[in-house]
């Protein structure tokens, strides 16, 4: 089956990208990386390769280890535009997250937004973690104009990992963890209906991480054909159990 990854030409979250890319290629599916100019070879923000302050809060060491698997893929280097994607062609739909400046390239693409629109409505797997969940929240629904989120129950970035972010890291590195003035969770929340029954924020959690054995720290949210999780730690996760979307849907 054939998933289809937009991002941004810098600056997406490591582990959000690269471990449901391993996931899913491991099971012999294909990823589509889909850039807004056909050719781009996207780039990961260095900072969680590196370490985010003082070598600390970066990605994991196996996420990083798959990331730069990633880079030598053939698909890594064979991206196609935002503008070219013809939604029918793909069975699958993924939205990885990011926070720093040049993601703001990917989250606020209308361009992008209509295409994520039109795949919504073929009712195929949409999977969305962190703040690739803003983007379902500013797509609108094709008949009705509201946020394709609307009606859905769904998790993204929590206010309290976003606000403790920014002010550990404010002294130094000014607001790199705060992409947009609002938090993410006040404009997913925004965005539908009801939010007091449809948004789940989660176990509260700020350095406990879901890995590759063990779910204890990891959290989901699935609601019909699509799915979301809040950040980096719940990955793994995320990646089996979209996963497991695609092969319902293939079954359908």
């Amino acid at each position: 089956m054939r998933v289809l990854m937009p991002v941004p030409d810098r600056d997406f979250d490591v582990t959000e990208v690269a471990v449901p890319w391993r996931i899913l290629t491991e099971a012999g599916h294909e990823v589509v990386f889909a850039t807004e100019r056909a050719g781009t070879r996207p780039e990961a923000d260095p900072r969680l390769l590196t370490g985010v302050l003082f070598g600390q809060l970066g990605a994991e060491a196996e996420a990083r280890r798959f990331y730069h698997q990633l880079t030598e893929a053939p698909e890594f280097h064979a991206t196609v535009s935002w503008a070219d994607v013809d939604v029918e062609e793909f069975d699958g739909l993924l939205l990885p997250g990011g926070h720093a400046p040049g993601m703001r390239q990917y989250l606020g693409s209308a361009e992008l937004q209509q295409r994520i629109a039109r795949f919504w409505a073929l009712e195929r797997p949409v999977g969305a973690i962190c703040h690739g969940v803003l983007v379902l929240a500013r797509a609108r629904d094709t008949t009705t104009g509201r946020s394709v989120l609307a009606g859905r129950r769904t998790t993204c970035l929590p206010k309290y990992m976003e606000r403790t972010a920014y002010f550990t890291t404010a002294w130094r590195l000014g607001r790199y963890y705060r992409t947009y003035p609002a938090y993410v969770e006040d404009e997913v929340r925004a965005a539908l209906a009801e939010p007091d029954t449809q948004f789940e924020r989660g176990p509260r959690t700020l350095t406990q991480r879901g890995t590759a054995t063990d779910d204890t720290h990891a959290f989901v949210v699935q609601d019909g054909y699509y799915l979301s999780a809040r950040w980096p730690g719940d990955a793994y996760l995320f990646g089996r159990r979209y996963l497991t979307l695609l092969r319902s849907a293939a079954e359908r």
